[in-house]
């Protein structure tokens, strides 16, 4: 993804094979739209965005501040064009012609708040941008980062649905966080190198709705089931780690944006049909009894292709699966609420 920053530095050769792997005449023109783009997320995942040369149109939304961040990030010397609105007037500007809308919108977890003490505010939000986009740019695909991700997407599905436009295969709850998580920390224990390793995560997005597949991950290390445990535990728990580190100024802004970028940059590669790309995503799903779940997914050029099965399970994994299923299930069935109240 982040290729285009090393041509300054590579040699003459290595120059022309990056910018031909990435030649903007061979790619499709792409309008990306991040809504929240001034906040705490929404900045670095601006900056992360504009480094993607898959992207042609950069369109920045906030309430508040986003001149100031479409003006700094426009400087930087890559492919897209950088346009900042601001307002509920410059809404329906900043969405229109969209292929790909992330949304990190909404207030940041505190110390001591869980994902449900940020529900009424951000699923109001959430609920408002949906309405827009249902209006605006019905075909594009939607990354919803904003939390508590186990309402909000469920949210956004149901005011598609009343508007007439939802197509359950361009909908994903962004996960992708729990499975960067579960990487870095199964890389640290097994003394791998973490850019070859992989962690699937299914589930849900708070607490012990997330379960990381360790049984699953490659290349496979012989971990104890202590560890594995321990490990699960961190994950699960790795935003409340960030919160409490930063001591009441922030939550996990810096890695969740880089998390959003790697899954844009995957749907984006969907989109342009690039085959087999794979991710972990939370969306309309039969693999269990709930409507929503996070699981593995093949992404092509209609957003999801396929959800992929969950695969054989430990029997840990197993335990965790049916200690998830109440949890994940309220949430969902709280966001259905509050989008038809």
């Amino acid at each position: 993804m982040f290729r285009s920053m090393l041509v300054r530095s590579a040699s003459p050769v290595k120059q022309g094979l990056l910018r031909r792997g990435f030649a903007s005449e061979s790619v499709p023109d792409r309008k990306v739209v991040i809504l929240g783009a001034a906040g705490g997320i929404g900045q670095p995942l601006s900056l992360l965005m504009k480094l993607n040369p898959l992207v042609s149109s950069l369109s920045l939304y906030d309430i508040a501040n986003t001149p100031g961040v479409a003006a700094d990030v426009g400087h930087i010397n890559t492919r897209s064009q950088v346009s900042g609105y601001m307002g509920d007037d410059n809404l329906g500007k900043a969405l229109e012609g969209a292929d790909l809308v992330i949304i990190p919108a909404g207030v940041p977890r505190k110390p001591g708040m869980t994902r449900d003490d940020l529900f009424n505010i951000n699923a109001g939000i959430v609920k408002n941008l949906s309405i827009a986009i249902a209006k605006y740019c019905p075909q594009a695909l939607v990354n919803m980062i904003s939390n508590p991700v186990n309402s909000t997407v469920p949210i956004a599905a149901e005011i598609f649905k009343k508007a007439g436009t939802y197509d359950e295969k361009k909908l994903f709850g962004v996960t992708t966080l729990d499975v960067v998580r579960a990487k870095t920390f199964y890389a640290g224990k097994s003394n791998l190198n973490v850019a070859e390793v992989n962690v699937p995560v299914v589930g849900g997005h708070a607490g012990i709705t997330i379960l990381p597949l360790f049984s699953q991950a490659s290349p496979q290390a012989n971990l104890s089931d202590d560890l594995i445990k321990a490990l699960t535990k961190r994950t699960q728990d790795g935003g409340t780690e960030v919160v409490e580190a930063k001591a009441g100024k922030g939550s996990a802004t810096l890695s969740m944006a880089y998390a959003g970028a790697l899954f844009a940059d995957a749907c984006l590669k969907g989109l342009n049909g690039v085959p087999d790309v794979v991710e972990c995503s939370f969306v309309q799903s039969t693999i269990t009894e709930l409507p929503f779940f996070a699981s593995k997914v093949r992404l092509g050029k209609n957003g999801v292709e396929e959800v992929l099965d969950l695969g054989p399970l430990s029997d840990f994994e197993k335990e965790g699966l049916e200690a998830l299923k109440a949890e994940l299930k309220s949430s969902i069935e709280k966001g259905i609420k509050f989008a038809n109240q």
